[in-house]
């Protein structure tokens, strides 16, 4: 099965906390503190890979979670970082957020794109030794990894884009050219998901060839195939006009390649921009000589070459054509260094600012900065307590709660920690 698109959830490690511990030796008087850091948190991290040519793997694991970093331990030992989650994608993938904006391009075998960072570790409670506190009795706890939902979508790399109307005869042409062997039949939509092949001409000259499924009135609007088509277009260097010049379906071949044409223009303008040949396919039949001749005198604003699909007459020239064309456009392409695209990182998610929400007598506290205060905070020491209520003030949450109304005795839910206000 074709897949492409698909939705998906990420999620980084949680970093792992750090640890109260002291020194213990025989004849080290008051050795001190020396609990280590919790671990860092594993990322999710997206591998545009060759091997794959479909997302059909995230259509049935949606949900991609990096493993978790480990707890500090005693003797200023750090905890192992989670393992990375390495999640392969076809070349030509492109990540978008929920609203559609783009957010990175894997167009190239390599880069690895970070989607979800893990979670810093927490400090252990050797950080926060000073010249007045020699024994801190308490420690951070891991931040939670970044998550997020996206999309993830995939436009074909192709040299050459078959474009054309329903039983144009583009995967017959395929079949000839290349080893593909997409399903042909006499109907419309045979062609229900793109088809690669790679066209050998000799030696070490070859193309790729894409067969799109075709396009009908509307497409770019999403009637028929709609965007499922129109957007694997996008990533084709070199188009490829396929008419049907004996008119078997009735339809007039001049107007068809206006209407493709016309089609193309209304999704993106810029397609038409793109190097283009038109090929008058099934001139084995009788009819299509009369249709012939008055489309040569029609059409004078693309190279024609009129050929024959089951036959094989004119391919040969066709082919050397597009892989000129082919050539010409690799040739205007500025080179990649490739050091600059190796890894790309995801923007930072939105900070969400400090918010009160009241229901009834329970205040919940939203907001980044104050959750994961409460997050890191070591409930279990006065002076881990103490610390967290001077950063619960210098973020200005005591100040909020007095203006939206709270009372001593009312509850302050902060994440997943519960507090009862006392003045």
């Amino acid at each position: 099965m074709f897949v492409d698109r698909v939705k998906v959830f990420v999620k980084g490690g949680k970093g792992g906390n750090g640890i109260v511990s002291f020194r213990r030796e025989k004849y080290v008087p008051r050795g001190g503190p020396d609990g280590g850091d919790g671990g860092d948190g594993g990322d999710v991290i997206f591998v545009a890979s060759s091997e794959k040519n479909t997302l059909i793997d995230l259509s049935y694991r949606p949900h991609l979670y990096a493993a978790n970093g480990f707890h500090g331990q005693g003797k200023n030992k750090q905890g192992k970082s989670g393992s990375p989650l390495y999640v392969q994608v076809p070349v030509g993938t492109v990540i978008k957020d929920e609203k559609g904006a783009l957010l990175a391009d894997l167009h190239r075998s390599g880069i690895k794109v970070v989607a979800a960072r893990g979670g810093r570790g927490g400090r252990g409670n050797i950080h926060f030794t000073t010249s007045r506190r020699r024994a801190p009795d308490f420690a951070e706890k891991g931040e939670l990894g970044e998550e997020r939902t996206l999309i993830l979508e995939l436009k074909l790399l192709a040299d050459v884009g078959l474009v054309g109307f329903p039983n144009a005869g583009k995967s017959t042409l395929l079949s000839r050219i290349s080893a593909a062997r997409p399903k042909i039949a006499d109907f419309p939509f045979t062609t229900l998901t793109p088809q690669l092949g790679v066209v050998y001409l000799g030696g070490e000259r070859s193309f790729v060839v894409a067969d799109l499924p075709g396009i009908i009135e509307g497409a770019h609007q999403g009637a028929g195939l709609g965007h499922q088509f129109l957007k694997h277009i996008e990533r084709t260097g070199v188009l490829l006009y396929l008419i049907d010049i004996a008119g078997t379906e009735g339809r007039d071949p001049y107007l068809d390649y206006g209407n493709l044409k016309e089609e193309l223009k209304l999704y993106h303008e810029e397609m038409l921009s793109k190097p283009a040949i038109l090929a008058a396919n099934k001139i084995d039949l009788p009819q299509s000589a009369g249709y012939l001749k008055e489309f040569r005198a029609r059409i004078k604003d693309i190279p024609l070459f009129p050929i024959s699909a089951v036959t094989g007459e004119g391919i040969d020239a066709l082919l050397e054509e597009l892989y000129r064309r082919v050539q010409e456009r690799m040739a205007l392409l500025p080179e990649e260094n490739l050091e600059d695209h190796e890894i790309i990182y995801l923007s930072p998610l939105e900070v969400r600012p400090l918010l009160i929400q009241v229901e009834g007598n329970i205040y919940l506290v939203r907001g980044d900065e104050a959750e994961k205060a409460a997050l890191r905070a070591d409930f279990n020491s006065p002076e881990g307590l103490r610390r967290f209520q001077e950063a619960i003030r210098r973020l200005g949450v005591e100040q909020e709660l007095v203006k939206a109304g709270i009372q001593e005795g009312d509850i302050v839910r902060i994440g997943e920690m519960e507090f009862t206000y006392l003045l």
